[in-house]
């Protein structure tokens, strides 16, 4: 049955439910699909990386676009009878056997004996005219993901907390003319050691709230204050506000752990949390999950997945 395909029941029944149809839960489907595990997958549509164009740093995919990426994924788990789902997961709860139970948007329940939580994180850009429109194409977030392809450009940084020092030095490796914008941030609250590594770098440190974007040719050329002073950039980097989607691992009561980043799930090495059965990969796990890392996490899960639900049938057959 193909995605597109509607069923007229409203309940199914899985072996592992994956929700999430980005890089972890693909590749998560993937392992499992290859193991001939009955699998699905809900997806919502909204991976992290949308806005933009292409994506770096995944050895053999370097350059491709996030859209033709998960096209291929998706083509992939198909070959291996795993059922994908255009869908919301909107509620999770434990089944009477100790498996779970998915509530779908579309009315749609299906259960499973494990549950892979990949829903990632929504990134919350500062509220500063022209961001938003911009996010993804000269206005950045990651210089691994998109440095080497704007070096040697006119950059700025927008701070938003004191850490985003850290941001103005690091994309400093991909040019030399960085000027950091303090916007909110009060010039008291850097440290010595910021200001000393700043200067080390060579990034220039402005003071006074940002305004906006200049824009023209739809192509960044400057910074504007709210002084109405405007810099000349061709790049400004951001860090968004990280928004991890872990309603369901919260629903199932899976322990959390606090970061500067949100909370996120409590996990072992494989990505089993502290609820039995119920496991996290990708960026629902971590902030810092590249499309790599988030592969590598799924392929890590679906592999740990399949080896439990083996050894959990063998031990019943020998109960038996």
């Amino acid at each position: 049955m193909t995605e597109n395909q509607e069923t007229t029941e409203t309940t199914e029944t899985y072996e592992v439910i994956v929700v999430g149809g980005g890089a972890a839960g693909l590749s998560a489907a993937l392992v499992l699909g290859r193991a001939r595990r009955r699998t699905l997958v809900v997806d919502a549509g909204e991976p992290r990386n949308a806005p933009s164009a292409h994506m770096q740093g995944y050895l053999s995919r370097d350059g491709m676009s996030p859209a033709e990426f998960l096209a291929v994924g998706r083509e992939e788990i198909a070959r291996y009878g795993v059922r994908l789902v255009r869908d919301r997961a909107v509620d999770a709860v434990r089944d009477p056997d100790g498996g779970f139970g998915v509530v779908l948007a579309g009315g749609r329940t299906a259960h499973a004996r494990q549950l892979v939580v990949a829903t990632g994180l929504k990134d919350e850009l500062p509220p500063v005219a022209g961001v938003a429109e911009r996010f993804g194409r000269d206005v950045l977030h990651c210089p691994y993901c998109h440095g080497w392809e704007v070096r040697d450009r006119a950059f700025g940084v927008l701070a938003t907390t004191p850490m985003s020092v850290h941001q103005a030095l690091m994309v400093s490796q991909w040019s030399e003319d960085v000027t950091l914008f303090l916007h909110t941030v009060d010039r008291n609250e850097l440290s010595g050691d910021d200001v000393r590594r700043l200067a080390a770098a060579g990034v220039a440190v402005v003071p006074g709230e940002v305004a906006g974007l200049v824009v023209d040719d739809d192509r960044l050329t400057g910074v504007r204050l709210v002084d109405g002073t405007v810099h000349a950039r061709e790049v400004l980097f951001v860090a968004p506000r990280a928004v991890p989607r872990n309603g369901l691992l919260r629903r199932l009561g899976a322990e959390l752990r606090d970061t500067p980043f949100g909370a996120y799930p409590v996990i072992d090495e494989r990505g089993l949390t502290t609820v039995p059965g119920l496991w996290a990969a990708g960026n629902a796990s971590g902030f810092a999950e590249q499309v790599v890392n988030a592969a590598s996490r799924g392929y890590r899960a679906g592999a740990a997945i399949n080896g439990d639900l083996l050894l959990a049938d063998l031990d019943a057959a020998v109960r038996v």
